[in-house]
């Protein structure tokens, strides 16, 4: 690992990378499990929007439980340290889940 700081991004506000600057080791780890759980969020949001061309079938999914509709995805979830998969869904203004199973089938 290097001795010089890592370069930020060329398009990362300069305000951002001075905040971050700022912060210490462990509050930059939250920041950065935050940022990326965030990301996740609002590119599943984008996915559940996203239509499908009426008049197209779509098959359901094996595994997919009864009370789940055909148009949830998989999203994986942290929790204490442990990964979990979950189906999700938007219902009008909120986003619904479903525990499906771990991510490694051993814990």
């Amino acid at each position: 690992m290097s001795d010089e700081p890592p370069t930020p991004p060329t398009n990362l506000p300069t305000e951002v990378v001075n905040a971050l600057n700022e912060l210490s080791p462990t509050r930059l780890r939250d920041v950065a499990r935050y940022a990326e759980e965030l990301a996740e969020h609002k590119e599943r949001e984008t996915r559940i929007e996203e239509n499908q061309p009426e008049g197209e079938f779509e098959e359901r999914p094996e595994d997919l439980p009864d009370d789940v509709p055909t148009k949830a995805t998989i999203t994986i979830k942290e929790i204490n340290d442990n990964r979990y998969y979950y189906w999700q869904w938007r219902e009008g203004d909120k986003i619904k889940s479903k525990y499906k199973g771990p991510v490694n089938p051993n814990e």
